[in-house]
């Protein structure tokens, strides 16, 4: 394999596997750097090797623990004082993503902090990966690219050639995804109506479409508790859905969520890799596909100065979403 030098890849702590595979997709080497903690829990950040006038891309998804972000804004920010040509922060998870408007009373827009923050530190570009809302775009005032993960998750559910499908958006909010799904896979739509009365509980209240002797995919951008996609699934199998699948580009998969799944109508649960959870006990019944060669492939796509939105086209994207299942859990 030729290694290129050209393409200057670092990583933060938050996902070193997905950094990982990207550079090994591009043929390249993670240039080398120190990410660690003083004994108070102090993040310490240091590139070790000589970055000046390069092209850097720095891999590092925002979510929780916050150290995930510091170590994105101190990378950044280490960067520019390197005298890093350009910066591009690759985020495949934008932390903070669901507090994007003031929907109540004294609350903070989180989501437009986090780009201030990230601007301020100095990224001169962004790269994100299915937005939990597309107009958070708008709070970055830096070329942004923003990969969609269809190229990958339709491809895999096309393989599985599953018959009388409909695809079903679990609330409202994702109505957009799951109808650019339908489509993309040639099967009707449904829409699960839903009711929030408190953060990260939610509560069922009507179906718009017909689910009755279907085999069902679920489809959205984030699975976090699993509160929503579990109550969806029990709700369309009292409907008299057959099958039920789900897809959720980011795999959050905090508090009791995996053991939702693993107890819900859920027959199998597909998700990215753009959140490390190696550390979690997943069953056979989750699915973990790749976005590192969709990533890779922008990457690469930015650095020679050609156009990354043809990603979004099926019929062209050079990705394979091939299952990564076994990398992960090892």
């Amino acid at each position: 394999m030729i290694v290129r030098e050209d393409i200057r890849l670092v990583a933060g702590n938050a996902n070193k596997p997905l950094a990982t595979k990207i550079a090994e997709y591009l043929g390249c080497k993670m240039t080398d750097c120190t990410v660690t903690r003083f004994s108070d829990g102090e993040v310490f950040v240091q590139i070790n090797d000589n970055i000046r006038g390069t092209d850097l891309f720095i891999i590092q998804p925002t979510n929780p623990p916050a150290e995930n972000l510091m170590e994105l804004l101190m990378l950044i920010e280490a960067s520019r004082r390197a005298s890093a040509m350009r910066i591009t922060a690759v985020i495949p998870y934008y932390g903070y993503a669901r507090q994007d408007r003031k929907d109540r009373p004294r609350v903070s827009i989180t989501a437009k902090l986090v780009a201030n923050l990230i601007t301020t530190a100095g990224a001169d570009r962004i790269m994100t990966m299915d937005l939990h809302a597309s107009q958070i775009q708008g709070f970055f005032d830096l070329p942004h690219d923003h990969l969609y993960s269809a190229v990958v998750f339709n491809d895999y559910v096309r393989n599985m050639k599953l018959e009388n499908l409909v695809v079903v958006s679990p609330d409202v909010g994702s109505i957009k995804l799951a109808r650019a799904t339908a489509s993309s896979l040639h099967a009707e739509l449904a829409i699960v109506d839903k009711r929030r009365q408190v953060a990260n509980k939610s509560e069922v209240m009507n179906l718009i479409g017909d689910v009755r002797g279907r085999t069902v995919l679920i489809r959205d951008d984030m699975v976090d508790t699993a509160g929503t996609l579990c109550n969806a699934a029990v709700y369309l199998k009292e409907r008299g859905a057959g099958d039920i699948y789900a897809a959720c580009t980011h795999g959050v998969l905090s508090g009791s969520a995996i053991d939702r799944i693993n107890n819900s109508p859920i027959a199998k649960m597909i998700i990215s890799d753009s959140i490390d959870i190696a550390d979690k006990s997943l069953s056979d019944k989750f699915e973990i596909l790749t976005c590192s060669e969709l990533i890779g492939e922008a990457i690469r796509r930015i650095f020679d100065e050609d156009s990354v939105s043809s990603l979004f086209d099926e019929k062209t994207t050079p990705v394979s979403g091939k299952n990564v299942t076994n990398i992960t859990r090892s």
